[in-house]
């Protein structure tokens, strides 16, 4: 499932730092570890160290909200309760079942992952905007940076990189 802890780095590691305020380096140590923890005791979270769906909505970090088989929480439960199946916030092949219909109703690549790109659809999660759809993407182009359009670019420049998913340049996501 799309969490973040200890010993991942990467670009949505970066962003939850911002926000925790520690030094935004994309590299979740021990440092970070205390920030979340901290964070989440103080917001009535789970105290667990580990960034999830329920933490990331908390922080106003929805660029980074992925469910999927073996997510669970309260944006589950959102997300169930939408669709129309049992809302006990566990995601698990019924959950992902509908999920692929709606994704496919609503012209999505039906592939069963809840990310901001299908909760935009979703009228209970007005929080999802395109901007958040366009945050929830990073250049491939493997140097950090913002991708450049073609009006920043300059003339005679190379196309812009492919995006896709933050999430999958995390390195140790699913180590």
């Amino acid at each position: 499932m799309a969490i973040l802890k200890k010993g991942m780095v990467g670009e949505p590691v970066k962003r939850m730092q911002a926000k925790l305020g520690v030094t935004a380096d994309g590299d979740f140590g021990p440092g970070t570890e205390k920030a979340l923890r901290d964070y989440q005791a103080a917001n009535g979270l789970s105290v667990d160290g580990v960034a999830g769906p329920d933490t990331f909505m908390h922080m106003k970090l929805y660029e980074l909200v992925l469910l999927m088989n073996g997510s669970r929480g309260e944006t589950v439960k959102k997300v169930q309760a939408e669709l129309g199946v049992t809302a006990d916030g566990i995601y698990g092949p019924a959950t992902a079942k509908v999920v692929q219909a709606f994704q496919a109703k609503n012209g999505l690549v039906a592939d069963g992952l809840v990310g901001p790109d299908t909760l935009e659809k979703m009228t209970a999660f007005a929080e999802f905007t395109p901007d958040v759809v366009a945050r929830s993407v990073a250049a491939d182009d493997g140097d950090g940076e913002a991708p450049k359009t073609p009006e920043s670019a300059g003339p005679g420049a190379a196309p812009a990189p492919e995006r896709r998913s933050l999430w999958a340049r995390v390195k140790g996501l699913f180590s």
